[in-house]
């Protein structure tokens, strides 16, 4: 985190106060995560200054654009940022380059710091530059939004749900290329979304939102590795993992990912050895054992140990989290499986991982 970049907002809503002081990565993503309605669409809105908020600093980059103690306030367009909406918001009498000119015309004076050629390259839109709007699909219409967006040199990219209004085809084929844009552009950018698979994917911090206040923020995996914040809750309660691709089982289609504090196989995707990928293990997919596990069927076995312990939504169930040396993995197995083991904090047992999925 970098305390030049930071967001302190204090707002009124109908339902709930929006109360929050986050301190933002200078790169990456910072996914703002909730259920409709918990704010995550207003703190955009403040930040870009499209609202008002109250006893408020925003500062980007080191440039305070709005500090209510001395006064300060810059309007959304003296503010260098972009803003993708849910809905590509693009003029359609004008073709894909007269959109990203479009954009060029509203970057400032000095020397640009994202060239468009990079981010037409980093978008794959290259072969799209003739082509009206009315022609483009769904996921290259948001494309060339974000796009457009970069085109405007911004300090901070805001995207507010920019996949929700894509059908699950359309939106497979745009993550890809979000990806490419966290991993290769030295912008931070904050990205508003429900979706958990976004989350996986796409976070390199998340803070998750609940009536207006920042419930848990940090790097995701330890937010998602958390028990007792609203993220963890429902089948989607799971661990993310990065690791490295470094074996290939020729005979039986199976890749090995060594992470810190062990390694897992999985389908074999035909990454090269050496990739850094991104693993997500659900927390309905591990069991626990006490004891090594004998002729099983579950190929991924980990020494791990008891880290904490806490009941889950429904009374007859648990999630325990377990440590696999530096990784933390989750397990959702029976209060009774709890009492029955003896689990508790600091004992040794053996993690079996059923399935995991590769989210990168």
């Amino acid at each position: 985190m970098n305390s030049d970049n930071r967001v302190q907002l204090s707002l009124a809503r109908p339902d709930f106060q929006l109360e929050v002081d986050l301190a933002l990565p200078t790169h990456g993503i910072t996914v703002l995560y909730g259920a409709s309605g918990s704010g995550k669409t207003s703190v955009l809105r403040c930040v870009a200054g499209l609202e008002h908020a109250h006893n408020a600093l925003v500062r980007i980059d080191g440039v305070v654009w709005q500090d209510d103690a001395r006064g300060i306030f810059l309007p959304p367009w003296q503010r260098p940022l972009g803003y993708v909406f849910q809905e590509a918001s693009l003029f359609e009498h004008l073709d894909v380059r007269g959109n990203l000119t479009y954009g060029q015309k509203r970057s400032p004076a000095d020397p640009q710091t994202i060239a468009l050629d990079t981010v037409i390259e980093l978008l794959g839109i290259a072969h799209l530059m003739q082509r009206r709007v009315q022609q483009l699909s769904g996921g290259e219409r948001q494309r060339v939004a974000i796009a457009r967006a970069l085109a405007t040199q911004p300090r901070l990219l805001l995207l507010d749900e920019p996949l929700a209004a894509l059908d699950q085809a359309r939106r497979q084929e745009i993550l890809p290329w979000l990806e490419r844009l966290r991993d290769e552009l030295q912008i931070p950018m904050l990205y508003v979304t429900h979706a958990t698979d976004e989350v996986a994917r796409l976070a390199d911090s998340l803070v998750v939102l609940d009536q207006g206040h920042a419930k848990a923020a940090g790097p995701t995996a330890e937010v998602l590795a958390r028990i007792d914040t609203p993220v963890v809750l429902g089948d989607d309660a799971g661990a993310l993992l990065h690791g490295t691709v470094v074996e290939h089982d020729a005979r039986w289609h199976l890749m090995r990912v060594e992470f810190d504090g062990g390694s897992l196989w999985l389908r074999d995707s035909g990454l090269a050895i050496g990739q850094r990928v991104r693993l997500r293990v659900l927390a309905r997919d591990v069991s626990l054992a006490t004891e090594s596990p004998r002729h099983t069927s579950i190929q991924n076995l980990l020494p791990a140990t008891v880290d904490a312990i806490a009941t889950d939504a429904h009374p007859s169930q648990a999630l325990v989290r377990v440590a696999c040396g530096g990784a933390l993995l989750l397990s959702r197995i029976t209060a009774r499986a709890v009492d029955t083991l003896g689990l508790k904090p600091g004992q040794a047992v053996w993690a079996q991982v059923k399935s995991v999925a590769l989210v990168e």
